[in-house]
């Protein structure tokens, strides 16, 4: 069975409810998770307001403290469960790449994902990030409605 999932999130409830789900089939399976957070690069030229008013170091500094603050829910919905845990705050413009490349790099062997995530104009201009990770990811990918 399943010994390591790979659990992203965007801190939208769709993923609060994927991550408890799949932590709960974590601690069935006794399997231990990764919880990932995509956050963009820098861009100087951008569609995201918050880009515009930052310098690098304090959009980099803000990213991270989101990051840190939706990643805290996958560590404390995991330790309530006794499943082991980590997490990663990754940078990239292409949230799906940054997973698939995390799951091999941590040796998951299934990614445990919300059917969709954030809606409205930043969905339609990022698309569906779970739809690529189905496309492009060897490893097999659980989609949590």
């Amino acid at each position: 069975m399943f010994k390591h999932l790979l659990l992203p999130t965007d801190g939208s409830l769709q993923s609060e409810e994927a991550i408890r789900q799949g932590i709960a089939l974590a601690k069935e399976t006794q399997a231990r998770v990764t919880g990932i957070h995509v956050v963009p690069e820098f861009h100087v030229f951008t569609y995201r307001p918050d880009m515009l008013e930052d310098t690098r170091a304090e959009y980099l500094r803000d990213s991270q403290a989101k990051a840190a603050k939706i990643l805290e829910s996958v560590e404390n919905a995991a330790r309530e469960a006794g499943v082991p845990c980590d997490t990663v705050c990754a940078v990239s413009d292409e949230p799906y790449e940054a997973i698939i490349k995390t799951a091999d790099e941590k040796g998951c062997d299934l990614i445990a994902m919300a059917s969709h995530g954030h809606k409205g104009i930043k969905g339609l201009l990022v698309g569906s990030e779970t739809q690529k990770v189905l496309t492009h990811s060897h490893q097999p990918v659980i989609v949590l409605r």
